[in-house]
């Protein structure tokens, strides 16, 4: 019987019964303080827009966390806040089509039939329509929420991000097109016109993480992305779409933004990147999955790796065959020196038949491989690969394409600690911009990494509960996880976690008093079974 662990597409129809409570005392003395809430506008990238399970659904996006904040600026004086509309997301799937192809996929599912919580299984889209073509716009106008997944620092100031004629050929952004004022207008231009009175800014995270959630490699998965922190490229325009930004450029976008925001005399919050290193995209995939059961029987495997282990020297070394014990995956390192020449030449020498025909192969295949360690991070959509033969009914056909056992993991599905220093060197730097120019002017920082890193050991809230970033490690932990199917984007919960750490800091800082949403209220992750 086939288990498949589906995380509920949330339909408003049947979900009526459970809609957030917000535990407001009635006779509660609440104040803005010296914040005025009457225009809150919000600008940011996924993470503002309220993505989660891999889109933005027409449910979803309710659980943002600036629509919970706004809910609670309503007690002191907060104006209306507007999001763009997803009415035309009927299903309740999500997900995006340009000319009836499929652009952005629908809401995440696990299968988790491969095995256990070691073996997490593939994160896929759930099966359903996708309703939204962007050809079909909005009516185009600002909303109160400018949250636009996938936006870089750079991309709020960017003309034409919204530019229905760019997405083809990536130099617009889809979510932006749909509501943009004009074929040229910016994210922060139209976040402008709302003329705020208050503002939350959460930009930053994609110009390091598209970066790490990409395993340090260009879309193709083979070509290392740039790392600018070092080569000193300033320029935007000659960056690839997962190479980090550079830092000093980071800084004085983050200040225009800024200066911007805050030139009619508004005040705000802005919130700190996250350190991958807690997220659970990078800490779901085990580094060691393979049990050796799986290859113990397997003479091709274990004969090849005891070939390998000669021929590179030890970088890769035979199998452990012990029952009960688990074997590294096999990766590509971009860093490495090449043994290509001098595995195809072992094998040359081997008299084994098979080596001998695949030589050059080998050579192609592992010059640059190694075992994975537990520095390095595996992403979470390599779960869906790693140990799966591609053809099981004729496995001889090509016995070295069984992914992360002989066929090495590409690289961008793996980041390693070289990659990993490169991503924590660019987010220290970004949050200490953040830092430096929000006390410059005034503004009240949100620490999300501090936050984000809290999850690893547990983060206790104010109801006592404890949330972690143990993803999906069975019904002991389900729920207590704050983050949806893609890994990256919190759930419900993981968003009402979010606003109630921005009231605090507004609490703080701007001296008000405003309550916090009740956590348990909202949905975490909904399991269920199906055949």
């Amino acid at each position: 019987m086939k288990n498949r662990f589906i995380y509920l597409a949330i339909i408003a129809a049947g979900f009526a019964s459970c809609e957030p409570e917000f535990e407001n005392e009635v006779n509660a003395e609440y104040s803005a303080g010296d914040a005025d809430f009457s225009s809150y506008v919000a600008v940011g990238n996924s993470l503002t827009a309220g993505y989660m399970d891999g889109t933005v659904s027409r449910v979803g996006q309710t659980y943002s966390f600036p629509n919970l904040l706004a809910q609670k600026f309503a007690l002191v004086g907060g104006g209306e806040f507007t999001q763009p509309s997803y009415a035309d997301d009927i299903s309740g799937y999500g997900g995006l089509k340009l000319g009836g192809q499929i652009i952005v996929g629908t809401r995440r599912i696990i299968d988790a039939s491969a095995g256990g919580v070691e073996y997490i299984g593939g994160t896929a889209d759930m099966s359903g329509p996708v309703d939204i073509e962007i050809s079909n716009p909005l009516q185009q106008m600002a909303y109160n929420n400018m949250g636009v997944p996938g936006a870089k620092s750079f991309h709020l100031l960017a003309p034409g991000y919204g530019n229905l004629a760019g997405v083809a050929i990536g130099q617009s952004n889809p979510y932006f097109v749909r509501h943009a004022t004009s074929a040229s207008a910016t994210v922060l231009g139209d976040a402008m016109s709302k003329n705020p009175t208050f503002f939350t800014n959460w930009i930053g995270a994609n110009d390091v993480l598209s970066y790490a959630t990409n395993g340090g490699a260009q879309s193709d998965g083979v070509t290392p992305a740039a790392d600018h922190n070092t080569t000193g490229n300033m320029n935007p325009n000659t960056y690839g779409a997962n190479d980090i930004t550079n830092s000093n450029y980071f800084a004085g976008v983050y200040s225009n933004i800024i200066n911007t925001l805050t030139s009619n005399g508004a005040k705000g919050v802005v919130a700190t990147v996250p350190s991958v290193t807690s997220i659970p995209y990078f800490t779901t995939v085990k580094w060691n999955p393979l049990p050796a059961e799986a290859t113990s029987t397997n003479a091709i495997v274990i004969g090849l790796y005891q070939f390998l282990s000669v021929a590179t020297g030890g970088r890769i070394s035979a199998l452990n065959t012990s029952p009960g014990t688990k074997n590294p995956v096999l990766i590509n390192d971009a860093d490495l020196s090449s043994l290509s020449a001098q595995i195809t030449a072992y094998a040359n020498a081997s008299g084994d038949p098979l080596l001998m025909a695949n030589s050059a192969t080998l050579g192609a295949l592992y010059g640059k491989a190694r075992h994975a360690t537990s520095s390095d991070l595996v992403v979470l959509p390599a779960s869906g690969i790693i140990g799966v033969e591609p053809d099981p009914a004729n496995p001889m056909a090509n016995p070295f394409d069984v992914a992360g056992v002989t066929l090495p993991l590409a690289n961008k599905y793996v980041l390693t600690s070289n990659e990993k220093a490169k991503v924590a060197t660019a987010t220290a730097a970004y949050n200490s911009s953040i830092r430096s120019i929000a006390a410059a002017n005034g503004l009240a920082v949100a620490d999300m990494n501090a936050i984000m890193n809290q999850l690893v050991n547990g983060l206790q809230i104010e109801t006592g509960q404890i949330y972690t970033a143990n993803y999906f490690s069975g019904v002991a932990t389900e729920n207590k996880v704050l983050f949806s199917l893609d890994g990256v984007h919190p759930n419900a919960r993981g968003y009402a976690v979010i606003a109630n750490e921005i009231i605090k800091v507004i609490n703080e800082h701007y001296n008000a008093n405003l309550p916090l949403h009740y956590v348990n209220n909202f949905p975490g992750i909904n399991i269920v079974g199906s055949n």
